[in-house]
């Protein structure tokens, strides 16, 4: 595109970008980064990594592009997206542009159908799909390959979740790689994520297809967040945290969040709290999707004081406000700490965050850390039961037989099936035969 017309392009973003915020003065401007972004993506097509603290507006960038791309005739944007707090805030923000956008996730199934034949139809500017959705028999099979084709942006929210030296590695993101093969040439690729160091980076940048020689385009800024003040409170024990956080908790500012490193102490905590009078919630893994749904609510309309939540409260959870952060137990790595902190102070000039530590912490970690990828000995055995199968084992059936907790052979089946071990197909899973090596190192 010659200079005049992407000087129009800009003009057209900023306006977008109004809409997206709500200014009616339509005075929002996007910043000089973003907009190098979204003219990689639109008047480019080209892929581009942008690695941004949190508050950035890596959103903006993508719902513009989206808008500017889906006037100029191109496909529906796919955004693949981690969690289904981030698909609600976004669909809501999306809205606010005139962007139509729906969701395809384990929540919504009776919705399914509806959905593809809307966008079957054209009606769809943004489809959310959650990860483990690109690994759906079903959907990999027979929805995938058609909305590959039809793409008009692909985006990777989240993108961290894609490296194996992550701190918050998801196999199925690795689908994504099957989902770049077949895109048609010239579909623009955005990754985005808050959270990657320099080997993080340099893996996702693999994975996308945007390392090497190519000609991706890579934003990377500053982390840090002026509006946080951050604090380490040392006292003897979990009890004595407690009581600390009971007796302080009205004197944070506004509202905010309460982590602890487990559910069980998110709902230990919670019912303490609720005892000492304080207007708390629980968020967790085993929390219904009902009551998720009804805990963000209240929070962002500061009907409660704090969510006590687990990690499952994380990356997407968007409340510009939120007045603080909390840690009952220090996280296991920097990058989580840095994730969960930026949640606080996006739109307020200050935000306490604080972390309360305890000896245990360390033994937290180390349980979790042994719930990872299995040794080698129980994948081979794995393996070995799937090759000798009739037909696929479902994961009722292959549990008894490997002496694997379901949740963590459910996750070593995910890194095989990306690996080419073996495949999920209706019924459950099989061996590929495929010649596999156990990578220690990983």
């Amino acid at each position: 595109m010659e200079h005049t017309s992407n000087t129009d392009l800009r003009a057209q973003a900023d306006a977008v970008l109004a809409r997206l915020v709500g200014d009616a003065s339509g005075a929002a401007r996007l910043r000089e980064d973003q907009w190098r972004a979204i003219e990689a993506l639109v008047a480019d097509r080209r892929r581009a990594l942008v690695v941004q603290r949190t508050g950035w507006g890596k959103s903006a960038v993508y719902f513009v592009a989206t808008s500017l791309l889906r006037a100029g005739g191109s496909g529906p944007t796919v955004i693949v997206s981690p969690l289904l707090a981030l698909m609600r805030n976004q669909v809501e923000a999306a809205g606010r542009a005139g962007i139509h956008a729906r969701t395809i996730n384990s929540a919504n199934t009776e919705e399914w159908e509806a959905v593809q034949a809307e966008i079957e139809a054209g009606d769809v500017d943004v489809l959310l799909v959650s990860p483990e959705r690109l690994n759906n028999p079903d959907f990999r099979d027979q929805v995938l390959p058609k909305l590959s084709a039809a793409t008009g942006l692909l985006v990777v929210d989240e993108a961290h979740c894609i490296s194996d030296w992550g701190h918050d590695f998801r196999p199925d993101y690795r689908r994504l790689r099957t989902m770049l093969g077949d895109l048609p040439p010239g579909v623009p690729v955005l990754a985005t994520t808050a959270t990657a160091n320099a080997r993080v980076t340099a893996d996702v940048a693999e994975q996308l297809g945007t390392g090497g020689t190519s000609d991706a385009l890579v934003l990377r800024g500053p982390l840090d967040r002026e509006s946080l003040s951050l604090g380490v409170l040392r006292l003897p024990d979990a009890a004595h945290r407690m009581a600390w956080l009971a007796d302080h908790l009205d004197d944070l500012p506004g509202s905010g969040i309460v982590y602890t490193l487990t559910v069980a102490a998110a709902e230990e905590v919670t019912a303490f709290l609720r005892q000492r009078g304080h207007a708390v919630a629980s968020y967790t893994g085993k929390t219904e999707n009902a009551e998720r749904q009804q805990a963000e609510d209240d929070l962002l309309a500061n009907r409660v004081k704090a969510l006590i939540a687990t990690s499952a409260l994380g990356m997407g959870f968007d409340k510009p406000d939120l007045g603080f952060v909390v840690h009952l137990g220090s996280p296991s790595s920097p990058i989580a700490y840095y994730q969960q902190v930026g949640r606080a102070g996006r739109g307020v000039a200050h935000a306490e965050v604080l972390l309360l530590p305890g000896k245990e912490d360390e033994a937290i970690w180390e349980y979790f850390a042994s719930l990872a990828f299995p040794p080698e000995e129980l994948v081979r055995r794995t393996l070995d039961v799937l090759a000798r199968a009739d037909g696929p084992l479902s994961l009722p059936a292959l549990e008894p037989l490997v002496e694997l907790r379901r949740s963590r052979l459910e996750s070593m089946l995910k890194v095989l099936d990306v690996d080419g071990a073996v495949r999920r197909v209706k019924g459950g899973w099989i061996a590929t035969g495929q010649p596999w090596s156990y990578d220690a190192e990983r």
